[in-house]
């Protein structure tokens, strides 16, 4: 499992990791977090093309999203040190594709469906960008950021499985935007931590900037799909 653990820094603020070290991480991160990325679309369109992911719905569509999910981090945990890990989080990031092809289908499904994909994806890399040159120019410590957002995340899971159930327009919209927010604030934590020599480990660096992403992109465009979506 993905496990954001807070470190205190040294007195140099860095965590003992030199700036070389540290952008070598930074780097390695962002090729395969490109890399990972080719998997998630593929995954979205088997899913779109085969409907293989329509019959997952309610507690079943739950049970099967967080089974795999969470077995394929513990995975990637597990061999983030072996050459074993890439191939386990790129299998993860085609899982992952596979369960957002629903929300994409029924997206699709609008008139205006394709320009509500892109603009998700657009305002996602808008979010990455910011929180990308956030990250370069704050100077401050961010790691206390950690656990406040953990807590914020368990709620906002806790939210999003009792509305599977209860099934609530308003209540997918609410549960959207604080996704947004509170996942824009961790990919801002993640990028500073790579930045400052907290994450030293560029699988593990990838797999939360993924996670990143992919909530607010799956958030984005659910809110877009409410909110915009255009009948036939």
């Amino acid at each position: 499992m993905n496990e954001r653990v807070t470190t205190l820094p040294s007195a140099d603020y860095g965590y003992g990791i030199s700036q070389e070290q540290r952008h070598k991480v930074l780097r390695n991160t962002y090729w395969l977090l490109a890399l990972s990325l080719l998997p998630t679309v593929l995954g979205a369109w088997i899913g779109v093309a085969t409907g293989i992911t329509q019959a997952l719905r309610g507690g079943v569509g739950l049970i099967v999203f967080l089974g795999g999910a969470f077995g394929f981090m513990y995975a990637i945990e597990k061999t983030k040190h072996s050459a074993a890990g890439v191939p386990v989080l790129l299998g993860f990031t085609f899982f992952m594709g596979l369960m957002l092809s629903r929300l994409i289908g029924m997206v699709l499904g609008f008139k205006n469906g394709s320009d509500l994909i892109m603009t998700a994806f657009a305002g996602t890399a808008g979010v990455f960008f910011v929180m990308a040159s956030l990250a370069t120019v704050i100077k401050r410590d961010l790691s206390g950021m950690g656990k406040w957002l953990f807590v914020g995340a368990m709620v906002l899971m806790v939210g999003s499985i009792i509305n599977v159930f209860v099934g609530s327009s308003a209540g997918m919209m609410a549960i959207s935007v604080a996704a947004i927010g509170i996942f824009s604030a961790y990919m801002l934590y993640d990028l500073k931590q790579i930045m400052d020599g907290g994450e030293t480990n560029y699988i593990s660096a990838t797999l939360a900037l993924y996670l990143d992403l992919f909530n607010v992109f799956q958030s984005l465009l659910a809110l877009l799909g409410i909110m915009g979506g255009e009948r036939e």
